[in-house]
This record gives C-alpha cells, structure tokens and sequence, in this order.
C-alpha cells in the first residue's frame, strides 16, 4: 500500500542491525499522548503474526529464521498472533497435524524466550468444510485442535507485565453464511469479559490489545480489488464487523493505548481516539512465496515505554 505519511522507525546502524524497516502509515483522528522527553523502555516484544507453517515452501527454515533474527534483538517476550499453522479450514485434519508437527518441532528447538498465543482464522480446524461427513462431529473440530496442541487454556486472556495490561483476544466466531466459515467479531460472553477486564484495570495503567484480525486498519481496503466493485465493501472476515462497540468501549477506557493485529499481510499504522492500531504484517510474508504487495517477510519490533507510548519497527529477517 502507498502510506499517507511516512515515519522511519529504523534508521541508520539500527537498520542495519535489525535488517530492513518498513514505513507504516500513520492517521490521527485525534493524537495520542506524546511520548515523554523522560519516558524509559520497560518491555520490548517482538510480534510474529501470520507464519502460516507447513512443511514445503521452505516455511520450517523462514520460521526458523525468524525466530533467530526476533530474538536476536532482545525482546522480553514474543507475541504470536495467529495464523500459526497453513489454512485449516478446509483443509483434511490428517494434513492440518502434519502442519501442527512442524511446528511444535520448529517452536521446541527454537523459542528461548517467554511468550503468549493467540489464535488465527487459519488455526480453526473444519469451518469451512464442516458439512462434509465427520468433521463436524471431530473432537478437535474448531478451535479444540489449535487450543490442545498450542497448550492454551482459554481462547482470550489477560496478563499484567512490565507495568502494562495486556488482553489477547479471539477474533473469529463461527458464520457458515460465508465462504470462510466465520466473521471477525468478539462474541457477547468475550465482549462482556473485555468490559469486565477494562473496568478492574487500574486508570493509569497503560493497556494492549493483541487481536489476530484487526480492529480498526486502513489496510483492508487494499487486500483485494474491492474497488473494481464500485464501493468499498469491506467483507466481515477481513476487519472486526464489531468495530464500533469495541471504540465506543475503548473511549470509556482511555488507557487503552495501542491495539496489534496481523491477517492481512499488509501493514498500517494508524490512529483514532487516541488509540494506536498497529496491523504487523507478516513472517510468511506472500504465505511464503515472496512478498505480499510490497511488504515481504517481516516481524514487528514493539518497544513500551512506562508512559504508556510505544515504538514499532517492523523488520525484514531474510538476507
């Protein structure tokens, strides 16, 4: 995508030690608080969305490689934020565990530092297919698969780190209205929690959301040739259709401060409300076939700082 307006996030020796960085564009409908002449880093996160593993492609050595380059760079903790494993919607659940054997065994050699799960659309076993005959009727049909083999308890969560709250949301809620087998929004038992979690947290902590579809992105309207159509109809699977609600709850809880996202391949950053949305690309980049328009491999750097401004940089890891 062409960005509205560029900001360099890396420059100079930075660059060059943590390869090449993107521009994402940047919005504001109304700023966010300006950083602190004083401010001090309290954690850095890498943010690796979208890796899309399975085993050709060369897609066990990028995801290898991304993890090397990631932690290199000396994040405190690694976001992964869905998408983790190649499409299984619709693909048959003997290939969809060859693509979860790839992983853990990539994830076991090479994952040293602390981190946290979220699902992707692709993670969900069957959606797409689920009228065909006993996948429906499969115990590890949905989210039951992706949830057993990442060991996650629970489908969204919350954390405290580092003086920031941190909420992990499940974007995807079953719809076989559609092709995909689901729309992106937060069901009313999770959209009740968030308000629940937003109101126990203390005001002046800083918060982060971490969803695998965005929330909020420019992006979108770029992820296909929507235009040709005459009007921009952006489809439900693509961005949260619950946006509103979500801004209106955000806006009641001005310590929400950045939101990060990946599934759509693209990259934005943009602003509204004083909320910081952060769309990060993709480590599979084209799904591992080169690049996606013009944004290739990549991982986000995320630096919080403890008057609840970020840094993000996104980095390409391939030489």
């Amino acid at each position: 995508m062409n960005p509205l307006t560029r900001r360099t996030f890396l420059g100079g020796a930075g660059a060059l030690a943590l390869g090449t960085a993107f521009s994402p564009a940047a919005v504001a409908a109304a700023p966010a608080a300006a950083p602190t002449a004083a401010r001090r880093r309290v954690l850095r996160v890498a943010h690796l969305t979208d890796l899309h593993v399975l085993p050709d492609l060369h897609a066990p050595e990028g995801m290898a490689a991304a993890l090397r380059h990631a932690q290199a760079a000396g994040p405190d903790l690694l976001f992964f934020g869905g998408d983790l494993v190649m499409d299984s919607l619709k693909t048959e659940k003997e290939k969809v565990l060859g693509y979860w054997d790839v992983w853990d065994r990539v994830f076991a050699a090479e994952v040293k530092t602390p981190y946290q799960l979220c699902l992707g659309n692709h993670d969900i076993l069957g959606w797409a297919i689920h009228d065909q005959p006993g996948v429906a009727s499969d115990p590890d049909y949905g989210k039951a698969l992706a949830l057993k083999r990442l060991g996650m308890r629970q489908r969204y969560y919350s954390f405290d780190q580092a003086g920031w709250h941190f909420v992990v949301l499940d974007s995807m809620q079953q719809d076989f209205g559609n092709k995909h087998g689901y729309t992106a929004r937060l069901d009313d038992e999770q959209f009740a929690w968030l308000g629940r979690d937003l109101a126990a947290t203390p005001a002046a902590t800083p918060v982060c959301v971490l969803s695998h579809i965005p929330l909020l992105s420019v992006c979108v309207f770029f992820d296909d040739d929507l235009e040709s159509t005459g009007s921009w109809v952006v489809p439900g699977a693509w961005a949260h259709i619950d946006a509103r609600r979500i801004k209106d709850l955000f806006h009641r809880h001005p310590n929400v401060k950045v939101c990060l996202s990946g599934h759509v391949h693209l990259v934005d950053d943009i602003t509204y409300l004083g909320v910081r949305y952060l769309c990060n690309g993709a480590v599979s980049g084209g799904w591992w076939k080169g690049k996606y328009q013009e944004f290739g491999p990549a991982y986000a750097l995320v630096d919080f700082y403890d008057d609840g401004s970020v840094e993000n940089q996104l980095v390409s890891y391939q030489a």
